[in-house]
């Protein structure tokens, strides 16, 4: 019946990876000390009566170590850019110079750091959650295609792959998470 039966690994796999681009791009947005313009992608600017990233409304520098400019293109947005800022809960303090805000890196404190790295956990569990979806979504197709006539062995061999497959992206994951915390807690 169904010994033809492949399940497509590298679209698992691809989808797997996809999960930990994103822990990647959340990771990057935690501040830990240094300046990084990365941490300001997922701020949205009401900009034009849609919300637009930072990094559309103007150019985002880092002159220094802990200093990241933005320089706003138009005048009319800098206060919705120092708004939106203040409000995303990144613990920094905007200075206004024209057009151009500035925000200063202060060092982060035990504490802060301790939250930091507790955030940092979450953005890894949602990551597991999702690949531990995918993995159930593969075996959910060697199910089926079990029901339609699939050996036991061929079930068990594509059962295996899955699971080690998941059980490389779940371990990536883990390394990303630790790297991170490093970091966080590193002074």
């Amino acid at each position: 019946m169904s010994d033809d039966f492949e399940l497509d690994t590298d679209d698992l796999a691809r989808r797997m990876d996809g999960a930990i681009a994103n822990l990647r791009v959340e990771l990057a947005s935690l501040r830990t000390g240094r300046a990084s313009g990365s941490m300001l992608e997922p701020i949205m600017v009401d900009a034009y009566g849609s919300p637009t990233p930072i990094n559309q409304v103007g150019t985002v520098n880092v002159p220094e170590p802990r200093m990241v400019t933005i320089n706003v293109w138009d005048k009319a947005l800098v206060g919705k850019v120092e708004k939106a800022i203040r409000d995303s809960g990144l613990g920094i303090n905007p200075q206004l110079n024209g057009t151009i805000i500035m925000l200063p890196i202060p060092e982060l404190n035990e504490e802060r750091r301790r939250e930091l790295t507790k955030v940092a956990g979450n953005y890894a569990e949602q990551a597991r959650v999702s690949i531990r979806n995918l993995r159930r979504d593969g075996m959910d197709q060697i199910k089926k295609a079990k029901s339609d006539g699939l050996s036991e062995d061929d079930q068990k061999f594509w059962e295996t792959t899955v699971q080690e497959i998941t059980d490389a992206h779940t371990k990536l994951v883990d390394e990303t998470l630790e790297t991170k915390q490093a970091e966080i807690m590193q002074v």
